[in-house]
């Protein structure tokens, strides 16, 4: 581990295991989406959108889905709903299958607000997609697609690490 922060957390999925995950999120993805000509993944910043990456590249190698990729732009730390950009404006989500795509969902705030663009437009379908699950939902929020469920304290804090090869895989502080 090259980051001294990294050394002082719990490793909880391997780089391989937490690829795996990703795999099997893309192929449950497929499965509940086959008839569909194409999809958006759409990844919230940081972390989510790297996960959102490497399961655009799943979905393509397993399906003949057309996958697009966003990326959701907005400040997570505030407590109110910040403004929200798309990376890429020209992408029409109207009446399509947006899968939402973050690392962790915990309290539900962030996937609460990474909807809200949704909420203003006529869609076929909304799924949200994680890598780990802490159930810990204080907002109505539930996730369609689960890699690991993890049962923890709300002082103990989850890292997905995707973007440092050196680093990857899901850590417990």
């Amino acid at each position: 581990m090259t980051d001294n922060n990294i050394t002082t957390h719990r490793q909880i999925l391997t780089s391989l295991q937490t690829r795996q995950k990703i795999r099997r999120i893309a192929f449950e993805i497929y499965e509940q989406n086959f008839e569909e000509k194409e999809i958006i993944l759409a990844g919230i910043v940081g972390e989510g959108y790297e996960f959102a990456k490497v399961l655009t590249q799943e979905l393509k190698s397993i399906s003949p889905l057309e996958v697009k990729l966003i990326e959701l732009r907005f400040d997570k730390t505030t407590n109110q709903q910040s403004e929200i950009h798309f990376d890429d404006e020209s992408v029409q989500v109207e009446n399509q299958v947006v899968v939402v795509v973050d690392d962790v969902l915990n309290t539900g705030r962030t996937l609460a607000f990474a909807l809200e663009p949704f909420l203003k437009v006529q869609m076929k379908k909304v799924q949200v997609a994680v890598i780990v699950d802490r159930e810990h939902h204080k907002f109505p929020i539930s996730a369609d697609y689960v890699g690991y469920s993890l049962s923890t304290t709300i002082s103990e804090r989850v890292e997905v690490i995707l973007s440092r090869s050196a680093d990857e895989g899901v850590y417990l502080k």
